[in-house]
């Protein structure tokens, strides 16, 4: 399985744990809420569910019927399929959600987790920031000793979009920081710009995901079915 593929299926059953969804809105809730899946094409859903269904992971049940039962073959309206986390999936996301590795935290996937820490025990919360912070440290390293050696030669352009790239990469560091420091505290985390708590992370309400990586992505039709 690809690593795209492996934190699909993650985020599908993270969402599903909150709630028994149909296809239509789990698109809608990693489309708008998990922002890393904003370039994901919409045609790689049903395939990651049917493959969850066949893992026992999930069960389909039917929806709501139409409301004109006589009509729906005329319409070839059908009930939506909704998706169920069973126990077996409970246990298994679960066990994905302890997992610490640099997996965690490299950048395809840290977004994704990110979102799911109000399910995520602290100790696992920080050893997951600690190691995304430990890899852009040593990101930062190979970046700076990279443009001591080649200012020389670069033009002024490309050499003002390294120092974004670092100055970005410096940004999430400052960020990663603060997070850690106030899991350490035992701290809930303020909403930006309120100086309310956003959600607290002694009680693990739901994250957020950070914006660093997300790209806007065509917007596919979707199964009509599901």
């Amino acid at each position: 399985m690809s690593r795209r593929a492996g934190i699909l299926e993650f985020a599908v059953l993270g969402l599903l744990r909150e709630s028994p969804m149909h296809g239509y809105e789990l698109r809608k809730r990693l489309n708008t809420s998990l922002g890393v899946f904003r370039a994901f094409s919409y045609g790689t859903l049903y395939p990651c569910l049917k493959t969850l269904v066949a893992s026992g992971w999930l069960i389909e049940e039917p929806g709501n019927a139409p409301d004109d039962a006589l009509a729906a073959p005329l319409t070839g309206r059908r009930a939506k399929i909704v998706y169920r986390l069973t126990a077996e999936g409970k246990e298994h996301f679960e066990e994905l959600l302890s997992q610490t590795g640099p997996d965690a935290y490299e950048d395809e996937t840290f977004a994704a987790r990110f979102a799911f820490f109000g399910q995520t025990s602290r100790d696992v919360r920080m050893r997951v920031l600690e190691g995304r912070r430990s890899r852009l440290e040593e990101r930062l390293e190979k970046m700076s000793a990279s443009l001591a050696r080649t200012r020389e030669r670069l033009d002024d352009y490309t050499l003002e979009l390294q120092r974004h790239g670092m100055e970005s990469v410096e940004r999430e560091v400052r960020w990663l920081n603060e997070l850690i420091e106030s899991e350490r505290a035992g701290r809930a985390l303020k909403g930006p710009g309120h100086g309310e708590p956003a959600h607290d992370t002694t009680e693990g309400a739901p994250g957020v995901l950070p914006r660093t990586g997300d790209t806007p992505g065509p917007d596919t039709p979707g199964d009509t079915t599901t």
